[in-house]
């Protein structure tokens, strides 16, 4: 296995830093903390949080800004959460791109099979126990905290990775196993999100300029240069497309792309998506985190490794802004996220995952046990930055909205059930 990316760790320890940096703040001086988060940088007609909405979030103080006959507020929330994280899910939704259409894709085949229906279980358990246990609780319970049952559905693909290699050992194949399982992970996060969480009423238009956009790139800068390098071996249009526009055309269409999420009513964050088919791409993937793909210059790969330092600071900004919780906010919501990580997670995929190896014949990856599923699912239940992203579009700025943040907080309880899961199911850790 190749060695993991510095992305990696430079991700964990600005993300964590970012959201202890907002924890603190948030405890110290919350009014000064949520004047900062939603500090307005633009009022104006057709980008940012409805203005009601911002009111609400801003709180006492936002009657001092003159906002005029406005609709929307760019605020340092949205700018972080609605369009720059959308440079955040270009590089999951590139992943999941590669690992689906390329011919060795790790999402392709019998040997994706298994990890696939164990995804399915893991993100179904997470839904059935907290919409289950929110139903336990009463009517006004369930009503309120309902549009919330995607927060416990996410892994955190960084850090279950980390925990992973620190349970199984980088050359288990569990480590693999569950690699999968989370860009699978990422990409039903990605459809519940386009789904299910509009920013506003769809305008379907709009996408039609995504769309647009995103092939107009694909035939002025991929499809063309190559159609003219036919027959020649040298491919010298082609090749002077790559090196001299390199990923630069598909950028300003990313931007104009960005531009139609904002006004079609879903969110921003997917608004790069479409474009990652339009980009030239290698005939090969080596995986997530693999050190070997930044040997790889196709255009794809190209825009991938100038978005590593950028997304380190978008991570970030985004613990800073998303983290910062008062400890008081614990709630029902709390328990509910933690309960779906950290009980429908495990059970789910591990359900799910025997399944698919023993009933439906599918196997597991040899030299991993049924044992390992369960552990697997526990590493599986860190939801952090997915969590946090959904707690944020799930809910309007309040007291559930907090309480379910502290429930993606805490599913760092995870990394000590599956490191103390991996003692007690002898778990034989295995270097590369």
């Amino acid at each position: 296995m190749y060695r993991v990316w510095n992305f990696i760790a430079n991700y964990s320890v600005l993300l964590i830093g970012g959201a202890l940096i907002a924890l603190v703040w948030a405890n110290i001086d919350p009014v000064g903390y949520r004047h900062f988060v939603e500090f307005p940088l633009w009022f104006n007609g057709w980008i940012g949080e409805e203005i009601h909405r911002w009111d609400m979030a801003f709180g006492p103080g936002a009657e001092l800004y003159e906002t005029g006959d406005v609709e929307r507020v760019l605020t340092i929330h949205y700018l972080v959460n609605d369009l720059l994280m959308a440079l955040f899910f270009f590089i999951a939704g590139k992943e999941v791109w590669e690992a689906v259409v390329l011919k060795r894709g790790a999402l392709r085949g019998r040997k994706a099979a298994t990890p696939l229906v164990a995804t399915a279980g893991g993100m179904i358990g997470p839904v059935v126990v907290y919409l289950g246990l929110a139903a336990i609780l009463g009517s006004d319970t369930y009503d309120a905290v309902a549009n919330g049952w995607a927060i416990p559905t996410a892994t955190d693909i960084a850090f279950s990775y980390v925990v992973g290699r620190m349970v199984f050992g980088a050359g288990h194949p569990a480590v693999r196993f569950l690699l999968l399982l989370a860009i699978a992970d990422d990409a039903g996060g990605l459809i519940i999100l386009a789904l299910f969480y509009p920013s506003a009423a769809i305008a379907p238009v709009w996408l039609l300029l995504s769309f647009a956009a995103a092939f107009g790139a694909f035939v002025a800068f991929n499809w063309l240069p190559r159609r003219l390098d036919r027959g020649d071996q040298n491919r010298p249009r082609s090749t002077w497309v790559r090196l001299h526009l390199s990923w630069y055309p598909y950028a300003v269409a990313g931007l104009v792309s960005l531009f139609a999420f904002t006004q079609s009513g879903l969110h921003p964050a997917l608004a790069l998506l479409p474009l990652i088919p339009a980009l030239p791409h290698a005939d090969r993937a080596f995986g997530i985190f693999a050190e070997a793909e930044t040997h790889l210059h196709d255009v794809l790969n190209e825009a991938e490794h100038a978005l590593q330092v950028p997304v380190e600071v978008i991570l970030f900004l985004f613990g800073l802004v998303n983290a910062g919780v008062v400890v008081t906010a614990i709630g029902a919501p709390t328990w509910l996220v933690l309960g779906g990580l950290l009980l429908g997670k495990p059970v789910g995929i591990a359900l799910a995952g025997l399944l698919a190896a023993r009933v439906f014949g599918l196997g597991l990856p040899d030299g991993m046990r049924t044992a390992d599923l369960v552990v697997v699912g526990l590493v599986a239940a860190i939801g952090f930055t997915v969590s946090l992203f959904f707690a944020a579009v799930a809910f309007d700025p309040g007291p559930v909205q907090e309480a379910a943040k502290m429930g993606a907080l805490f599913s760092f309880v995870a990394v000590i059930a599956a490191l103390v899961a991996g003692k007690l199911l002898r778990v034989e850790k295995r270097a590369v």
